[in-house]
């Protein structure tokens, strides 16, 4: 028997997103909210505190930044696929969020005034990019569950792995998943629902991403009959550390670090003569592909080439002071100090800019059900998302759909009884799983699927490449049918987890290549070998893609919200 839990807001993920609208929503009913905060890591293990660089917003008006310098930079950078409106209301909420983080003592980093201080990140036109050191995502995250404590208006559910999200007449009813200290079934039922669990990266090898962040929530959506936008938008980071992918920070170039060939040529004159390193990210990430593949990389133990980031230049005081983090992970991982030797990076799969799909205010299109951040596709990011802009949307729509959802609470009918079919599904689903028999290796599977993405989803694309790599995500999904979990228990069975969450990545892979099979042209992050050019005429739209009964995606698509600059050809 299920156990049933009750709260009026359950929040689906504990990164930036979820504590952010975790506090709007006790602030604005006073500490009287009844939330539940549900999370598949112990709550501050969300990968949110791996955000290293900064957070975008205009605080220097006076000095020659201003909201439409902001809002020009992410509609440009988005390569014109991002929504006007939602920019605009992104921008204008920015500087509130930095000065409501200070007010709650989050120790942003000063310049010599005393000043908050910022720095230049890609793509920007001005140096907004807010930091507390090289470690800001973890910096924001402590601040806010400090304030939330503050509240005695919510309990944790840790170590929850929510596997359905249950739908009764177009409502939100439960939320369904095992709870992995005891391994009994739980239900959480509410008036609302907020999915905030993060993107979907781990579907590629190399990656920046925490190994817990498998498009759950994405996944979950889809399968409740949501539809998921502009999945085919994977951003490509251009410094992923060598071999491991742990993320090499863009201040690493906003703070003046270099980018390398083997020649030792600061190739970025080469594709963008005026940002140079401080191109938007795709730009980057493309021009480190054209070196390698013209042979001035260095050779890779694993034979992949690689090129460097050079930091040596700056100095110790300076690498000390502003990126501490980062001299930390290359000395523990590589034995190497940056203060005297270049770093060796190269393209790294960073940031989904699709998601679920929700209207500006966050709200998806079942009623009682929000999402907000990384998960979510409000489309502010359109093709390509500028540096520092991500953890200010989880801010931002946090306390967006935070506010909303209490002001939402009043109104909202109360959850509706659990769908018995529907829960015994689920059940049955896992069982199922448990007893799957059969000679194929779930770690196998998974490693070949991300194998796969990395060698025919990656910075560039053709339909050629792109087609046969949608022939091994179907075959890699019959092949999961004859792979036995072989822990069979009940408490921490994280091999069951583990089946769960490559059935989710399998279904993400697939809406992913569909789409990007399907859009011929190149944008933003896509870049298509075969359709070079951004084609406006046909493809100025958003990807949805719906689940169909066998599991696979129909697309349908829908306008770009241009509300003030038109279209034009994105140089730098």
């Amino acid at each position: 028997m299920a156990k049933q839990v009750y709260h009026d807001v359950v929040i689906m993920g504990a990164g930036l997103a979820g504590l952010r609208a975790a506090v709007e929503i006790a602030r604005r009913l006073e500490g009287k909210a009844d939330i539940g905060i549900v999370s598949k890591v112990q709550l501050m293990r969300a990968h949110s505190v791996c955000a290293e660089g900064g957070t975008a917003a205009v605080l220097r008006p006076e000095e020659g930044d201003s909201f439409e310098l902001h809002a020009w930079d992410t509609v440009k950078g988005s390569d014109f696929l991002a929504d006007q409106d939602v920019v605009d209301r992104f921008v204008h909420a920015m500087p509130g969020e930095i000065n409501q983080l200070d007010h709650w003592g989050i120790p942003w980093t000063r310049d010599a005034s005393g000043r908050i201080e910022q720095r230049p990140f890609g793509g920007h036109s001005y140096p907004r990019a807010t930091l507390a050191a090289d470690k800001t995502g973890f910096f924001e995250m402590q601040t806010l569950y400090d304030t939330l404590l503050r509240y005695r208006c919510f309990k944790r559910y840790d170590e929850f792995f929510a596997t359905d999200i249950l739908v009764e007449d177009g409502r939100f009813a439960g939320l369904v998943g095992i709870f992995a200290p005891t391994g009994e079934t739980m239900v959480f039922r509410g008036k609302a629902l907020l999915i905030a669990t993060g993107g979907g990266g781990t579907l590629y090898g190399f990656t920046t991403y925490s190994q817990t962040v498998t498009g759950d929530g994405m996944a979950m959506a889809y399968r409740a009959g949501l539809p998921l936008e502009d999945m085919e938008f994977l951003q490509f980071h251009p410094t992923g550390l060598v071999p491991s992918g742990i993320l090499m920070t863009e201040a690493c170039r906003g703070e003046g670090g270099y980018l390398k060939n083997n020649l030792g040529e600061r190739f970025m004159e080469k594709y963008a003569a005026s940002k140079m390193e401080l191109a938007p990210r795709d730009m980057v990430s493309r021009a480190e592909q054209e070196e390698i593949l013209a042979g001035r990389g260095f050779p890779g133990s694993d034979g992949k080439p690689y090129l460097h980031l050079d930091l040596t230049h700056l100095g110790a005081d300076r690498i000390n002071k502003r990126l501490p983090l980062i001299r930390e992970v290359c000395m523990k991982f590589l034995g190497l100090d940056p203060i005297t030797t270049p770093i060796p990076i190269r393209p790294v799969a960073h940031y989904s800019m699709g998601g679920i799909e929700t209207d500006i205010n966050g709200k998806t299109r079942l009623d009682g059900i929000w999402a907000a951040g990384e998960a979510a596709c409000v489309s502010l990011h359109g093709a390509n998302r500028l540096g520092s802009n991500s953890t200010g949307e989880c801010l931002v729509w946090g306390a967006i759909t935070g506010a909303e959802i209490a002001a939402a609470l009043g109104k909202l009918a109360a959850s509706p009884a659990v769908p018995a079919a529907q829960l015994a599904a689920a059940e049955d689903h896992w069982r199922a799983l448990l007893a799957q028999q059969g000679t194929e290796n779930l770690y196998e599977l998974r490693r070949a699927l991300r194998t796969m993405m990395d060698d025919h989803v990656g910075v560039f694309r053709t339909g050629e490449l792109l087609a046969k790599g949608l022939v091994i995500v179907r075959e890699l999904r019959q092949r999961f049918a004859h792979a036995p979990v072989a822990d069979k228990g009940t408490v921490y069975n994280s091999n069951l987890f583990h089946a769960l969450e490559l059935e989710n990545l399998l279904a993400l892979a697939e809406v992913t290549i569909v789409g990007a099979l399907t859009r011929e042209e190149s944008r933003g992050a896509h870049a298509r070998r075969d359709f070079p050019t951004r084609d406006d005429e046909k493809w100025l739209k958003h990807t949805l893609a719906w689940r169909q009964p066998d599991g696979s995606p129909r697309l349908e698509y829908k306008p770009v919200t241009i509300t003030t600059w038109k279209p034009v050809e994105r140089k730098y």
